[in-house]
C-alpha cells in the first residue's frame, strides 16, 4: 500500500500484539440467522483467546456453534485499529486445560461467578490500522 494510504492491513504478528494490548472485545455467534454480540474481557494465550463465562446463552452458543467471531479495537488521537478473528470456541473441560487457563491473569470484570473457561481457536485473523484525517476532495 502507498505510504499515504489511510488504511493499513496488519500482519498476524501485529494483530496479536494489538489484541494482547487490550482486554475488552466482542464475542459474536449467529443463532437462528441473527447475530448475538457479547462484550467480554479476555486474555491472549499462545495465539488463542481465553475468556470466562457463566451458564447461559453465550456459553451455549459458544459450545454449540461451529463458527464464531471476535472483534477488538482501539484508538489514539491520530489512529485506530480493529482486529477480527473467525474461529471456533472450545469449552475447557480437561484438568490440564483448565489449570493452564487459570494460570493466565484473567479475572472476571463483573462481580459474578463465571466458572467456565472458553478458548477461541482462530481459523482466520484479519487486522486493519486506520489513520485519522479529513476525507479527500473528490
Amino acid at each position: 500500500m502507498p505510504a499515504d494510504d489511510p488504511v493499513t492491513v496488519l500482519s498476524d504478528e501485529e494483530s496479536w500484539d494489538l489484541l494482547s494490548s487490550t482486554a475488552l472485545g466482542r464475542f459474536v455467534v449467529v443463532t437462528n440467522g441473527r447475530a448475538e454480540i457479547f462484550p467480554i474481557n479476555y486474555i491472549t494465550q499462545r495465539r488463542t483467546l481465553v475468556f470466562r463465562t457463566a451458564p447461559g446463552t453465550k456459553l451455549y452458543h459458544a459450545v454449540m456453534s461451529d463458527q464464531v467471531a471476535f472483534e477488538a479495537d482501539g484508538y489514539t488521537d491520530v489512529e485506530g485499529w480493529s482486529v477480527i478473528i473467525q474461529g471456533r470456541a472450545h469449552l475447557l473441560t480437561a484438568a490440564d486445560e483448565i489449570l493452564d487457563a487459570e494460570e493466565a491473569p484473567l479475572m472476571a470484570w463483573p462481580a459474578t461467578v463465571k466458572p467456565y473457561f472458553v478458548r477461541l481457536l482462530p481459523l482466520e485473523v484479519s487486522g486493519r490500522r486506520f489513520r485519522f484525517g479529513t476525507a479527500p476532495v473528490r
